[in-house]
């Protein structure tokens, strides 16, 4: 399995379901960004204990590993799971979300894209997937997130809202990491 075609099987799978969803990380990035390996796919979800035998009917076990505790246990802690396809060695994080002030505004500002063979699928925004980035880089200062950053502002920089990203980055304590970007990007 091709990773577009997992990405395929995910949107059919949360949409035929009723599943909120908005894809984030490593592949939202590339959608707004530039190119770069990644071998699983962040999807932050709405997923609820009456969702549990859905996704464990139409992931199946011969083809993808999925484990009924680890969901149970997400939902209850507001955590992550895993749904991992082993032929392929693919990987969808599968993030609940906190319903917090962040998650919701995440959800509002959805962005809905047929970035796959006329697949329509929903992406975080831009400007979502650029905090998240950030923070994770305060957590643990990989680089590959400021080079994701970057790319998205080189690629999609006239349609990236800054004042939201500025608004948000305070609130979380990654404004320095924010104006820093923004000065190496002014400065090549």
């Amino acid at each position: 399995m091709e990773q577009y075609e997992l990405i395929k099987h995910l949107v059919s799978v949360f949409d035929s379901l009723g599943i909120q969803y908005l894809i984030t990380g490593s592949m939202a990035s590339i959608f707004y960004g530039e190119p770069r390996f990644t071998n699983d796919i962040d999807v932050v979800t709405d997923i609820g204990e009456h969702h549990i035998s859905g996704l464990l009917r139409l992931f199946p076990s011969d083809e993808f590993y999925i484990s009924e505790e680890a969901i149970r246990d997400a939902i209850q802690h507001k955590y992550q799971f895993n749904i991992i396809h082993p032929a392929s060695g693919l990987k969808i994080d599968i993030i609940i979300c906190k319903k917090d002030a962040f998650d919701n505004s995440r959800f509002e500002r959805i962005k809905r894209s047929f970035p796959i063979e006329d697949t329509p699928a929903n992406f975080a925004s831009p400007e979502d997937v650029i905090i998240m980035k950030m923070r994770y880089y305060k957590e643990g200062e990989s680089e590959k997130h400021l080079r994701d950053i970057t790319g998205m502002l080189k690629i999609s920089g006239d349609i990236i809202d800054r004042g939201y990203i500025e608004r948000w980055a305070k609130k979380f304590d990654v404004d320095d990491i924010w104006n820093a970007i923004l000065e190496k990007l002014e400065n090549k």
